[in-house]
């Protein structure tokens, strides 16, 4: 680690802590040439894998795309906020597991519908007319018997 103030190329760690929150670690460092100390935090850096949409084009992860269709299909339904962030949480979390540098835009599509519907039946409903681009009340009444099976 350079010396922010000497810019000497050699520093040693005197002490390490991880934060509360065990999601970053606190170095205290100084620096061998002029001996001043300072502060570094170490802490996990991780990519979203991009987007490879239907027609073959890529774009990066976009978490408010999600929360936006959240919101679109969860409007005026009796759903408690943290409950939406729980939901929002575990569809990052999943798409990091994957371990993929890309992933079909279908995927997320996927288990936002999934996560919609164990949160409620009426937004999944919504949503699922909206991706799955419903045409007529055929395809309604197929959805709607899904959801009573489960």
């Amino acid at each position: 680690m350079k010396c922010p103030f000497c810019s000497y190329e050699d520093t040693q760690v005197v002490d390490s802590r991880v934060s509360e929150s065990g999601d970053s670690i606190r170095r205290r460092r100084r620096c061998v040439a002029c001996d001043k100390r300072f502060t570094t935090y170490e802490v996990v850096e991780l990519r979203m894998p991009q987007l490879v949409k239907s027609n073959g084009s890529r774009e990066e992860f976009d978490e408010n795309k999600i929360r936006t269709g959240f919101s679109r299909a969860l409007h005026r339904r009796p759903v408690a906020a943290n409950l939406v962030e729980d939901a929002i949480n575990r569809i990052i979390q999943t798409t990091l597991s994957f371990g993929e540098r890309e992933i079909e835009s279908r995927r997320i599509g996927e288990l936002v519908m999934e996560e919609l519907r164990k949160l409620d039946k009426v937004a999944y409903i919504r949503f699922a007319s909206v991706y799955r681009n419903f045409q007529d009340e055929e395809d309604f009444r197929d959805v709607l018997e899904e959801v009573q099976k489960s």
